[in-house]
């Protein structure tokens, strides 16, 4: 048994079978539909349900809160339909459309960010031009020739890894934290080399950079969240954003700062940029601001009406900013977070942990 699920804006409806979500039907059918960690804890895919039934999975409060369900919204990673459904995404005429791409890729450069911290470049070589909005992601599969070249089924699964460049070029910037115990991203601290094939498909994400926006900027990056943060930084001076744009960079201590050097001289060349490193644990004196980011920000603003916020990195670390910025006065459509789930994380969640 299957059923058609009706997009608002969309000519054609997608199916879904039995036990399908409607996101996953959509994305499967092509549409790009936005969506964030797809375990029902970001709030990415939050739409309208305008006519239909469906069941939905367990998701967390933060993602979708009681009094948002009430009012008709669900969560299109959870929602399983139980009868033809027509649906509307949150923000539908200000959604990034860009055709999702399969692209073969070559490795030419894999470089030491942080201890912990791989930045690795990509070429596409076939399957462009790779249309994407800054601060979006794509599917990652490394070694995807393993197999054939005789080393047995060992291919490696697909992770989600944000785009670190600016859109436009042939070449991709991926920031890729290491993961012990991890099934990927040890293979890419310690194998990967330039030469090797690489799979990409996307983009992917909702977080993505709204240039219609004239107001000030808080873009707030926590370890690789750094990647889309530097892609939607970047974008905004390039496409000459004149307003404030505050960047904040959450990291550990001094051995988790990456870029430092890179974003100073950005913030040199263009006055209406700030850039501002907090470490959590520096572990010893230091001249650098402490504590987490949400006390910083709590610290130098008390109001932000009228702001756009981009967040990108631990989930709790989103979590704890995206409240501060709600009590200050920051109106939902102006909060644009990816949190960063890994696997484990999101097994954990999915087993109601």
């Amino acid at each position: 048994m299957s059923f058609r699920i009706a997009i608002k804006g969309r000519s054609e409806a997608v199916v879904a079978g039995m036990g399908e979500t409607i996101l996953a039907a959509a994305l499967r059918a092509g549409v790009p539909y936005p969506c964030g960690c797809r375990s029902g804890n970001c709030g990415a895919c939050k739409s309208t349900l305008a006519a239909g039934e469906i069941e939905m999975s367990p998701y967390s409060d933060y993602a979708l809160s009681k009094a948002e369900r009430e009012q008709g919204l669900i969560l299109a990673c959870r929602a399983v339909p139980w009868s033809d459904c027509e649906v509307a995404w949150l923000e539908a005429d200000d959604v990034a459309m860009h055709p999702i791409r399969h692209l073969d890729c070559e490795v030419i450069e894999v470089g030491a960010a942080t201890h912990d911290i791989r930045l690795v470049r990509l070429a596409i070589r076939a399957g462009g031009p790779f249309d994407f909005s800054a601060g979006q992601y794509a599917s990652v599969i490394f070694a995807p020739d393993r197999a054939a070249a005789g080393a047995g089924d060992r291919r490696l699964p697909p992770r989600d890894f944000s785009m670190a460049n600016r859109p436009g070029g042939d070449v991709l910037e991926f920031h890729i934290r290491l993961v012990p115990g991890g099934a990927v991203t040890p293979y890419v601290a310690e194998t990967l080399a330039p030469g090797e094939r690489v799979r990409v498909v996307g983009p992917y994400g909702n977080a993505f950079y709204r240039p219609r926006h004239t107001g000030p900027i808080l873009a707030v990056a926590g370890g690789s969240g750094l990647a889309p943060i530097k892609s939607t930084v970047e974008e905004a001076l390039a496409r000459g954003a004149q307003q404030p744009i505050h960047l904040y960079f959450g990291a550990r201590a001094e051995r988790d700062l990456y870029l430092e050097a890179h974003f100073r001289a950005l913030a040199a060349r263009h006055p209406n940029l700030t850039f501002v490193p907090v470490l959590s644990e520096p572990g010893g004196p230091t001249q650098r601001r402490t504590g987490f980011l949400s006390e910083a920000i709590g610290q130098d603003f008390r109001d932000f009406d009228g702001f756009k916020a981009y967040l990108a990195g631990p989930p709790a670390m989103v979590e704890t900013c995206t409240q501060v910025l709600k009590r200050r006065g920051l109106a939902r459509q102006n909060c644009h977070a990816d949190a960063f789930y890994t696997e484990a994380d999101k097994a954990k969640l999915e087993g109601g942990e």
